[in-house]
């Protein structure tokens, strides 16, 4: 028996395929919450109102469900980067709004670079621009 696995069930109503299907499945599950505690950091946890950690869990699986989403996109456009390196690339862009005294704000955007460009393509994600600016003159 080396190298073979036996997947034993007590429900009856299942087909061989359909118990492997499940088995795979919880593979993935198990996957999502590795996601959980390294990738997106969901600990330390300080809530004790259950709102507040039923609102946290909420948040949680709405990172793991659009992690897996850009994961899956990233695979279909056959790029060949991670979503962890996706994340970390994509942090590297930020907009900034400064305002010092009474003068006028000023906005401003992180250039970006060719491996961003790729990456907002894989995840059919617009490239983010700054809004027009209005003047008087």
């Amino acid at each position: 028996m080396d190298g073979k696995l036996l997947l034993v069930t007590n429900t009856q109503d299942l087909r061989p395929d359909e118990v492997v299907r499940r088995y795979k499945s919880l593979a993935d599950i198990e996957r999502g919450f590795r996601v959980f505690k390294s990738e997106i950091e969901i600990r330390p946890i300080y809530h004790r109102l259950p709102n507040r950690i039923h609102a946290h869990a909420a948040i949680c699986f709405m990172a793991l469900i659009l992690y897996r989403a850009m994961r899956a996109q990233l695979r279909d456009s056959n790029t060949k980067i991670s979503p962890v390196r996706t994340l970390a690339k994509l942090r590297r862009i930020q907009h900034q709004r400064v305002k010092v005294n009474d003068l006028e704000p000023r906005t401003a955007l992180s250039n970006t670079t060719q491996e961003h460009t790729v990456i907002l393509q894989a995840l059919t994600v617009k490239k983010p621009t700054l809004p027009p600016q209005l003047t008087l003159l």
